[in-house]
């Protein structure tokens, strides 16, 4: 064979437009998605509650509501602030104590809490921990200049007291950074919801080609009932294998406590079992060609998974998908078990959700799509030559 003869073969030209497809769909995708940092930063929630009764405490609430670049919420307490934002309904949670301004007339550290929830999406608190930053530093600037204005008032004191003036000036203000759910430090550990659900996600969507595959192969042999039943058994042992293999690498590398090693394999089993229906849809569908879709849809939903933005940065097409993806949920859920940032039971039920919604798709597309085929078609066409007949003899 001749190299020239080697190009025309099918598997050149099916991995020459794969991979100028891939590339296209991949850049389009992401860089399309990504382009809503940091514009949309705007759609994030910020609450502050302003529990001072002094003129101090009101004066810093009103000059945030007007400078952050947020919605704002100023209607809620502190206890139900820190509970959306443990929801991760909310970005940052900032709370001027009711003593704050009594604190600084009195010379004493006026305080404020700045509350961000680390269990959640790494562009939210990176964020938020930027613009805490920021915001100590202004008023912690304009604390101590008003400190120094009274210090001003009073310059002919002995020496001591005017070191203990200095000494206010410098504690003045004081911003408490408050972290909810912490993370293990390490980008490994922030990001281990992501790397888990599309390690179990990929390998879900090429066992969908194979299966779906031997489905097609196997028409004839068996009713399309009992093929599709092995389909789905198969895919379950599957995912109880590889579920086995991935939480050891997990539990070997990142920090976890091994008490929640039952919760993490019973969803990793789940979000096998959703993904790789919703990658048969188009297997079913259109046979390997299905790829070609599932490809796109995979690169739709490691961004609209909640990982990097939330779904309120997400461009409409993103944020429709995350309703429908099992990658959303698990990411979601993950967090939840990991860090403890939420209930887990709602994003459970969400991938509980997609994954019977895809099986009921795909029961309907055997039903319907694929004609049924004899089940003595293959065997008729095998069968052998009678014992009792005989042979030709040629003189």
């Amino acid at each position: 064979m001749k190299f020239k003869q080697f190009l025309n073969l099918q598997g050149f030209k099916a991995s020459i437009f794969m991979g100028i497809f891939y590339a296209i769909a991949m850049l389009l995708i992401f860089l399309l998605g990504y382009s809503a940092l940091p514009g949309n930063m705007d759609e994030l929630k910020v609450a502050i509650i302003n529990d001072d009764a002094g003129e101090s405490g009101s004066q810093i609430a009103e000059q945030l509501t007007e400078s952050l670049p947020f919605k704002i919420d100023t209607e809620l307490t502190n206890e139900k602030a820190l509970d959306k934002l443990g929801d991760n309904k909310y970005a940052l949670v900032i709370h001027i104590p009711e003593t704050f301004t009594e604190n600084a007339q009195k010379g004493e550290s006026a305080q404020i809490d700045f509350t961000v929830n680390e269990a959640s999406a790494t562009m939210v608190s990176s964020a938020m921990s930027s613009v805490v930053t920021e915001i100590n530093n202004q008023l912690s600037t304009s604390f101590s200049t008003q400190t120094a204005q009274g210090v001003l008032l009073n310059m002919n004191v002995p020496e001591e007291q005017a070191t203990a003036i200095a000494e206010q000036i410098e504690t003045a203000y004081v911003g408490n950074y408050v972290i909810m759910n912490d993370v293990p430090d390490g980008m490994h550990n922030g990001m281990l919801p992501m790397f888990l659900t599309m390690a179990c996600y990929v390998g879900a969507m090429i066992a969908a080609m194979q299966l779906v595959g031997a489905f097609k192969l196997s028409r004839g042999k068996a009713s399309k009932v009992k093929l599709f039943t092995y389909v789905q058994g198969s895919a379950l042992i599957i995912a109880v294998v590889s579920t086995i293999f991935a939480l050891i690498v997990a539990f070997s590398i990142s920090d976890l406590d091994t008490s929640i090693i039952l919760k993490l394999a019973g969803q990793q089993i789940l979000l096998y079992m959703a993904a790789f229906n919703v990658c048969a849809i188009f297997t079913f569908l259109i046979g390997e060609a299905g790829m070609i879709i599932n490809i796109p849809v995979l690169l739709s939903q490691t961004i609209a998974n909640g990982a990097t933005m939330p779904r309120e940065m997400m461009y409409g097409y993103f944020n429709f998908v995350s309703h429908i993806s099992p990658m959303y949920y698990s990411v979601q859920s993950y967090y939840a078990v990991m860090f403890g940032s939420t209930e887990q039971s709602p994003f459970l039920w969400g991938l509980v959700a997609v994954a019977a919604g895809a099986v009921i798709i795909n029961m309907i597309i055997v039903r319907f799509v694929h004609k049924d085929v004899p089940m003595d078609a293959i065997a008729s066409a095998t069968t052998s030559v009678p014992v009792n007949a005989q042979p030709i003899v040629n003189n």
